[in-house]
């Protein structure tokens, strides 16, 4: 049995996590900065580099404590590499250096997209390659067709704002405050999803991608026009961010190879009504779906330290040289897509 340290700094969540090659945490801890970017309705990334550098060094003690573990017992370190806040990637990245180095263990810089593609399969030992991937955070969306770890075909991404930052952003025009997604899921529980009359952006399009940045616009008319209640506004945007998303796998679906097996992951894959809606598309689909626990959805450590351990079983590591990475596409060859998405 193996056992991998994980470290996962990459925007406003501080996590350090140890994770065996059978599949078991050992121990973890997450320090949330929502205290810290509260004040500001969203991340700083000033604010977030420095918690990150106050805190995770303790962290990373109190796992190697509870677990009665020294650093020389472990198998490999693995910490986020990018993309992400680059301060607060570095913070991490440099830390499981020292630590690497300082052990001599091994390092393993992972993709912070990884984390979350390969999450499920920590979870569910049954979950086998390939499979389809919706990737759904507070910076990204994408479809992407999971062949095997390190092996990521990306069939569709956003040319704008990520569906995470759209909530969170909705959220914020609202009222709502910070963070702003769980805040305006919610808030939605209580309204009607045909109340407010909002736009489903590239619905239907022969292009594959996914553009959000028009259906917040449309929240922040339907909220200055005064003639919705919130809670009808917040419905509406979720049903009509669902409706997207289903219309965008269809897309992908009818244009790729097949698979069995339809995979949600990322922080917004915590939302249940777009985990209901996946699930009974799936379903439609004879697709068997996954998603992995909610703990498991969010920015953590415990995903990091997985991608390392799946990587490590393949006989991957890196040099203490890796350069922390603020962008870093899992599916490089992508065609380039116009806009924001040029960047994914």
């Amino acid at each position: 049995m193996g056992i991998v340290l994980g470290i996962e700094s990459s925007c406003d969540e501080t996590a350090a996590a140890l994770v065996t090659t059978e599949r078991t945490i050992i121990a973890q801890r997450i320090a949330s900065q929502i205290d810290e970017h509260a004040p500001y309705g969203g991340v700083v990334p000033e604010i977030a580099a420095r918690a990150h550098a106050e805190k995770l060094s303790p962290m990373i003690a109190q796992v190697m404590d509870e677990a009665g573990l020294e650093l020389d017992q472990l198998d490999a370190i693995a910490a986020t590499a990018g993309p992400g806040l680059i301060g607060g990637v570095m913070v991490g990245l440099v830390s499981a250096k020292a630590l690497a180095m300082a052990s001599n263990v091994p390092l393993i810089a992972i993709n912070h997209l990884e984390g979350h593609a390969l999450s499920p399969r920590l979870a569910d030992p049954a979950l086998e390659f390939p499979y389809l991937l919706l990737l759904v955070s507070g910076g990204h969306c994408q479809i992407l067709r999971v062949e095997n770890v390190g092996q990521y075909r990306r069939l569709s991404t956003t040319i704008d704002d990520a569906l995470g930052e759209a909530f969170d952003k909705s959220a914020k025009i609202l009222g709502l405050g910070y963070p702003g997604g769980p805040a305006l899921e919610k808030l939605a529980l209580q309204g009607d999803p045909k109340g407010a009359a909002l736009p489903r952006p590239l619905l239907g399009s022969k292009e594959p991608h996914f553009s959000f940045a028009g259906l917040k616009s449309a929240v922040m008319r339907a909220k200055e026009s005064g003639a919705y209640r919130d809670e009808d506004i917040a419905a509406s945007f979720q049903q009509a961010a669902i409706d997207c998303l289903i219309d965008r796998l269809k897309f992908s679906i009818a244009k790729s190879a097949p698979v069995s097996t339809l995979v949600v992951a990322g922080g917004v894959a915590a939302n249940n009504a777009i985990r209901t809606a996946l699930e009974t598309f799936a379903a439609d689909q004879n697709m068997q779906f996954v998603a992995p626990p909610l703990a498991l959805c969010t920015d953590n450590a415990a995903m990091i330290a997985w991608a390392g351990a799946e990587r490590l079983a393949s006989g991957q590591s890196d040099a203490l040289d890796f350069a922390a990475r603020p962008r870093w596409p899992l599916d490089p060859d992508a065609e380039p897509v116009r806009g924001a998405g040029a960047k994914a």
